[in-house]
């Protein structure tokens, strides 16, 4: 979506009924790479899992047996999985090309004579680029105006920033390189694969998303319990031929009955769609996240540390006040009195024309609304300015008077202007005590300096000019609307909130009891900082809610520190010497408003609307998602385990085959989509952000969640085998109790779907309006269990026979023990262990 921006200068840039033409005829910029995946491609891998390899075996058994029609029904049932992963796999790629298209870089054009913003792969031939400080550059350009250095590394290995001027058509500016300092206009000459870096390689585009932590450790999972179901299928078909003499293609498919059984082929599934679909959630809470792994660390995050100006405030700077000593004008809607005229027109002289700086903006807006045109006029016409530096927060701008020489205005922290002003100590307590009192009141205090310049040889530092205090300057950014709840419900939910910012400590703190960080908020300093050690700051910062006049370069060593303390660390940046700090975080989050695209590149998660209540909005999603992922594990686990044992059991006890591929297959059907879709969609618990962070390394598949579901599928398993053997010693039906015993493990699957959605309610309160996917899934278990019941030919098909009254009586009662057992072992759960349960 196009912002429209500043104006333009006349006749600069193309309209947007060229830019269309053009985008339409030369297509977007960007390099091949990151197509969509063929569903072709995609079932192609589908088919290469090692389920669905043994799944094929089976098909080619039955019809080496001669059984056309169980093969038949296997296939079909094979190619209607298929059709469910792939449904899900599109889902997830669906959701991954949602948030690559917002995460896509943008680009400030010229066009219709405004300045907008585009997608960078909208950009065209012809378009002028707005460039500024911490972008990348979008396409190969030409210098038009301004002066600006660029980082060139990634095409010509140099580290040092190249110069960038107009100078006929031979500087350019090349797509990929980072604006590093300055401003300037650049026409497009090259897009896509005609720019320098396309020319280089094609590779410089493509982005490739790594494996999330527990992504990888599903997968060494699943290797392993492969390689586990391949000995045991092997083992249990010699077992079935050479002691129970079973024939060698029946022995083979309960072999590849029980290794569909062992293989938990459903984790990858589980996570892949989890994180891609929480990802694309999170987006809905205007949180973009950049590498997925970073939705498993939102759950985790103990420290948030947050920008005040923009996140937890409005970003919308006012000046409220106006001090001349003991004189003060409160802004009001008052005109200005005639004596604060002099500090608001040198307020302005020091002040830029193009600032993006929101306190620059107040200071313009009042100088609008309380000074002269001449005023105006006189503050632009500046030609030399001394720039805001590290070791001295001020900035002086000067411009020339008619009768000769230059009348110099500086504004900055107070502190800085007083020593450029070489105040004495009594002059620096009297004027500190109305900052402090200023501050007290939430205001950021700006100082006031005036200085004449009699020629043109400038100091090389404004250090060295003769200024002269004038006055100060209060502003205000009011808190935003939602940042005190979501403090509260940080508190809650055992995060810590930590506020940075380059203000004064005063304000800060004045700031920070505003938005319930504390009712007496505490702060460390910027000097403080510097002045201690590593130990001694990673001991200061547990102590404190505010880190006050803060550099950017001093973010990397907060964020270490508070990491050498066990803290999982949620930071906030939106510069380009915040980058640093954002990459080291466990979860950097940049600015998606005003972060430069450095930042934006660095972090893992870009907060689109600059929002402190977003941010928290995607942690609770992160935990949520987290939880999900935990319970659809636990479902995993519990519903393989008793297919594993009565796939099992019967050739140890000389009991007739129970399960067979084909009757595994109809399970999948119920077990695929709850697992992937059902769970990635169920309900938040109540207390989700009443409860403390998780530990960082703690994981789904840790024993105590594997234990769980363990113990519901040992005592489903125990229920259903019993029911076997009772059947088939006390009735003799081998039909019987195969039929009853096979609906009966249909039933347990969608009992363990209610007994692991909402562990924390009864087995009984299903959560109809809440997840919008399980009524779906438990009519679709309905209606499978009536065709399997009512239609004789279907029955004989997967080989159920004798399902009549006796069975349906029989299914009842397992399917009441088999739902007295899950409800007692979540009652316990709930009493002696509920942080598992998600109370």
């Amino acid at each position: 979506m196009n912002r429209a921006g500043p104006v333009a200068a006349p006749g600069l840039g193309l309209s947007e009924a060229e830019a269309r033409e053009r985008l339409q005829r030369d297509g977007p910029n960007a390099l091949p790479g990151n197509r969509t995946r063929p569903l072709w491609a995609i079932a192609g891998a589908v088919v290469m899992e090692p389920m669905f390899l043994m799944l094929l075996c089976a098909g080619a058994i039955y019809l080496a047996l001669g059984e056309r029609t169980d093969a038949i029904f296997l296939l079909l049932s094979v190619l209607v999985i298929i059709g469910i992963t792939l449904v899900q796999e599109r889902k997830t790629q669906r959701a991954l090309e949602a948030l690559r298209d917002l995460s896509a870089p943008l680009a400030r054009v010229i066009r219709d004579g405004r300045e907008q913003r585009v997608a960078a792969t909208d950009v065209v031939l012809g378009d002028v680029l707005a460039l500024g400080e911490g972008e990348r550059v979008a396409a190969d350009a030409v210098m038009l105006e301004g002066l600006l250095e660029a980082d060139e590394s990634l095409l010509t290995g140099e580290s040092v920033p190249a110069s960038k001027s107009p100078a006929g058509d031979a500087v350019e500016v090349f797509a990929g390189t980072l604006v590093t300092r300055g401003r300037g206009m650049a026409r497009v000459i090259g897009i896509a694969a005609n720019t320098a870096a396309g020319r280089i390689g094609e590779a410089l585009a493509a982005t490739v998303e790594t494996a999330s932590p527990l992504q990888r450790a599903s997968r060494t999972l699943v290797r392993r319990f492969g390689l586990a179901a391949l000995a045991c299928a092997v083992g249990l078909a010699l077992l079935n031929w050479l002691w129970d003499g079973h024939g060698l293609l029946d022995s083979l498919l309960s072999g590849v009955a029980l290794a569909i059984a062992i293989l938990p082929e459903e984790f990858p599934v589980i996570l892949t769609v989890f994180l891609a679909l929480g990802a694309w959630r999170i987006a809905r809470h205007k949180v973009l996240t950049r590498r997925l792994a970073a939705v498993e660390t939102l759950g985790a995050i103990t420290v948030l540390a947050a920008d005040k100006t923009g996140t937890l405030t409005q970003s919308r700077m006012a000046v409220a006040e106006l001090a001349l000593g003991h004189d003060l004008f409160r802004v009001d809607g008052k005109a200005a009195p005639s004596a604060f005229h002099e500090l608001a027109r040198l307020a302005l002289l020091a002040t830029p024309v193009d600032s993006a700086d929101p306190m620059e903006h107040a200071i313009r807006a009042f100088g609008a609304q309380h000074l002269s045109e001449g005023d105006r006029a006189f503050a632009d016409s500046a030609i030399k300015e001394y720039a805001l530096s590290p070791d001295l927060l001020a900035m002086s701008r000067a411009a020339p008077l008619a009768e000769g020489g230059f009348a110099i205005g500086a504004k900055g922290a107070p502190e800085a202007v007083m020593i450029m002003c070489r105040l004495d100590a009594a002059q620096q307590e009297a004027w500190n005590r109305q900052v402090h009192a200023m501050a007290v009141r939430g205001l950021r205090v700006l100082a006031v300096a005036a200085a004449d310049w009699p020629g043109q040889a400038w100091p090389d530092t404004q250090r060295e000019l003769p200024f002269r205090f004038v006055g100060l300057l209060g502003l205000i950014d009011p808190p935003r609307e939602g940042a005190r709840a979501a403090v509260d419900e940080c508190h809650a939910a055992g995060i810590r909130v930590l506020m940075m910012t380059g203000d004064h400590e005063v304000t800060a703190r004045a700031i920070a009891a505003q938005v319930g960080l504390s009712d007496a908020p505490r702060s460390i300093s910027g000097a403080d900082i510097d002045a201690l050690d590593d130990a001694q700051l990673a001991i200061r910062l547990a102590e404190v809610e505010v880190c006050a006049r803060v550099k950017p370069t001093q973010k990397l060593r907060l964020v270490r520190a508070l990491q050498q303390r066990g803290e999982v660390v949620g930071m906030t940046g939106d510069g380009v010497n915040d980058a640093p700090a954002l990459k080291a975080a466990d979860a950097g989050v940049a600015m998606g408003g005003r972060g430069t695209d450095v930042a934006r590149e660095a972090a893992a998660l870009v907060l689109l609307d600059d929002d402190f209540a977003s941010l928290v909005a995607a942690i609770r999603q992160g935990r949520r998602i987290y939880d999900n992922i935990g319970k659809a594990v636990r479902f995993v686990v519990a519903v393989h385990l008793p297919v594993v044992v009565l796939a099992l059991l019967p050739s140890l006890l000389h009991w007739p085959i129970l399960l067979m591929p084909l009757q595994i297959v109809l399970l999948e059907l119920l077990i695929d989509p709850a697992c992937s879709i059902v769970f990635e969609a169920a309900p938040a618990s109540a207390r989700i952000m009443r409860r403390p962070p998780r530990a960082l390394g703690e994981s789904p598949f840790r024993l105590a969640n594997l234990g769980w579901g363990a113990i519901q599928g040992a005592g489903l398993a125990a229920i259903l085998a019993a029911c076997y053997g009772a059947t088939l010693i006390l009735r003799g039906s081998q039909e019987l109790a195969r039929g009853a015993v096979f609906l009966g493990l249909v039933l347990t699957v969608l009992l363990l779907v209610l007994a692991n959605g909402r562990p924390a309610q009864p087995l009984w309160r299903i959560a109809w309006r809440e997840n919008p996917w399980l009524p779906g899934l438990l009519g679709a278990g309905a209606f499978m269990l009536a065709l399997l019941a009512g239609v004789a030919p279907l029955r004989a098909a997967i080989g159920l026979h004798g399902v009549g009254g006796e069975a349906l009586l029989l299914i009842a009662a397992l399917a009441s023990l088999c739902a007295v057992w899950l409800e007692g072992i979540r009652r316990v759960l709930c009493r002696w262990k509920p942080s598992l349960v998600g109370n």
